[in-house]
């Protein structure tokens, strides 16, 4: 009887069941296969390890991360933190951690800059600012960045005269080939309260900003808050210094011998390095701007000439802020890009993580396999982060924008 049943069925019913039952199957053969491609990696991995451990093991060459412990012994030419060559490979860790960390904020803010400048001169009106920017971008971005890192070193930092000769700058500011050297600031006992009193200035001229906007959207009522912020951030800070003393004091570079000694010297490798990649990644970030840009309609310009608006406000306040929503994605490509560049320091010299860990550790020690581990990890977790930053505030354009 089922089965006569199951014969009148028409013949689209019949294929929906057909279809939910070999649907079942194919999601169980599926679930199955995952099952089997995951173990499969787990099983390529184990081997992978075991069979460099039993290596080592026969190299007799010891595995672990006990030798971050152990002396350094060698010097590092730029340590924005206290190192000396009595400390350990996990201190020369930090340090090219933070001079990685300091090349590639500063590289992404000048890019950044330099970027946006160029890609709206693209987009001048002005016949020669147009083809000066266009040419900057066809010239740079064309060029390898290891060239560019070389040229800036040897072809014109090495060419700078000689300490002795230096360029000086109100006998405090000194440029010659071994850097550039300036005061030191070294605080004294009312930095302290310096340092609160213009955190405590930041964070009121926030609030007051924050109010102001409020009211605009909420009653319409303009406030000009400038006069406060400035007042607070100029004042109360000075006020500090008046009643308390100066907050710092300044060590000067003096001339000994052949080379400078005391102040803070920039060196000549960082320069290279932070020029090389700064113009670089603008050439690029320049295309994304002018992309962006581009991706606006028409009718948003005119609506702001409509307004009264010159053409630098309408850039300002209409187009770019809609345009960021195109620009921010590869913009992100580029700032991840600029970073892992930074390593390509390893061939002036510059000590960054990839000279002093991944080179100078690694050949003392011989821990490849951790070292190479911990360099990848450490330049995956600076990536992710970025990209999480850039996504985060990605989000917040786009809820201000209501899309």
């Amino acid at each position: 009887m089922a089965t006569s049943t199951e014969a009148r069925k028409p013949p689209l019913q019949l294929a929906a069941k057909l279809r939910r039952v070999l649907g079942g199957q194919a999601g169980w053969s599926g679930f199955v296969l995952q099952i089997v491609f995951v173990a499969a990696l787990v099983w390529i991995g184990y081997e992978i390890v075991e069979n460099a451990r039993s290596n080592l093991a026969t190299q007799k060459i010891a595995s672990g991360f006990g030798f971050l412990s152990n002396t350094a012994g060698f010097a590092v030419s730029q340590a924005l933190i206290p190192y000396s060559e009595s400390d350990t490979y996990l201190q020369v860790f930090f340090v090219g951690l933070v001079n990685t960390l300091v090349v590639s904020l500063i590289g992404i803010f000048f890019a950044t800059i330099i970027g946006f400048i160029v890609g709206l001169g693209r987009m001048s009106p002005n016949w020669l600012l147009a083809r000066i920017a266009g040419g900057y971008v066809e010239l740079i971005r064309n060029l390898p960045l290891l060239f560019q890192i070389l040229f800036w070193y040897l072809a014109v930092l090495a060419t700078l005269p000689q300490p002795r000769q230096s360029i000086s700058l109100l006998d405090s500011f000194f440029l010659s080939n071994r850097g550039f050297g300036l005061p030191k600031p070294i605080g004294t006992e009312a930095f302290t309260a310096f340092a609160v009193a213009v955190i405590v200035a930041i964070i009121a001229a926030l609030v007051l900003r924050v109010y102001a906007r409020r009211q605009l959207f909420a009653k319409g009522r303009v406030i000009a808050v400038w006069p406060i912020t400035l007042s607070l951030l100029v004042g109360l800070p000075l006020l500090t210094a008046l009643v308390l003393g100066k907050p710092v004091t300044f060590e000067y570079p003096v001339l000994r011998g052949f080379n400078f000694s005391g102040g803070l010297r920039v060196l000549p490798e960082f320069v290279a390095l932070t020029l090389a990649l700064s113009t670089y990644t603008a050439a690029f970030i320049a295309e994304i701007v002018r992309a962006g840009v581009q991706s606006v309609h028409k009718g948003q310009t005119e609506a702001g000439a409509s307004l009264g608006l010159s053409r630098g406000a309408t850039l300002r306040l209409i187009v770019v802020p809609q345009a960021m929503r195109v620009i921010l994605p590869p913009l992100t490509n580029q700032y991840l890009n600029l970073t892992k560049n930074s390593s390509l320091a390893v061939a002036i010299g510059y000590p960054d993580l990839v000279s002093v860990f991944a080179g100078t550790t690694m050949s003392q020690t011989g821990q490849a396999i951790e070292i190479i581990a911990i360099t990848m990890a450490v330049y995956l977790v600076i990536s992710l982060i970025t990209s999480a930053i850039m996504s985060a505030y990605g989000w917040r354009i786009s809820r201000s924008m209501g899309a």
